[in-house]
């Protein structure tokens, strides 16, 4: 028994010897999510016109309505997008792309969409997340006035 234990406290001692060598990497899921060593991020996210990103801000669009406002509105296309900024409050924040969107609704108008692309505010922490206001539609007034503050 005390040559098993022994033995597996230099195995763990070798490994964590071996650990601390190896080159500097990102985070993975498990430090990020309880601070192990820190929050260390890669500052790795998708661009603004990525399809996912536009299809998650159209399908949570599109739930939203259908939950509590007009069933029948949504999305039909987006264009004219462009990055408003990339990491606005440096390089100690939560990385962040600010990006806006012409946005065409099924109504025939025309409104613009302010979104933002988040590093590991995704699912359960481990994916980017977007956090998304159509102008004209924030009935909530969650990013009031005008969807501005869904804007750095």
């Amino acid at each position: 028994m005390k040559k098993r234990l022994q033995a597996a406290s230099l195995a763990l001692a070798m490994a964590a010897t071996l650990a601390a060598a190896l080159p500097a990497r990102a985070a993975t899921w498990l430090e990020m999510n309880f601070w192990l060593s820190g929050p260390r991020y890669d500052g790795w996210l998708p661009a603004c016109d990525n399809p996912l990103v536009l299809a998650k801000i159209d399908f949570r669009f599109w739930a939203k309505e259908v939950r509590f406002w007009n069933p029948r509105l949504r999305i039909s296309g987006f264009g004219a997008v462009r990055e408003v900024a990339y990491r606005p409050w440096g390089q100690d924040a939560i990385p962040r792309r600010f990006c806006q969107a012409q946005t065409l609704m099924n109504d025939g108008t025309r409104t613009v969409t302010n979104y933002s692309i988040i590093e590991d505010q995704g699912f359960a922490g481990a994916v980017w997340g977007v956090e998304w206001c159509v102008r004209g539609y924030d009935r909530n007034m969650a990013y009031s006035p005008n969807c501005k503050m869904a804007l750095p």
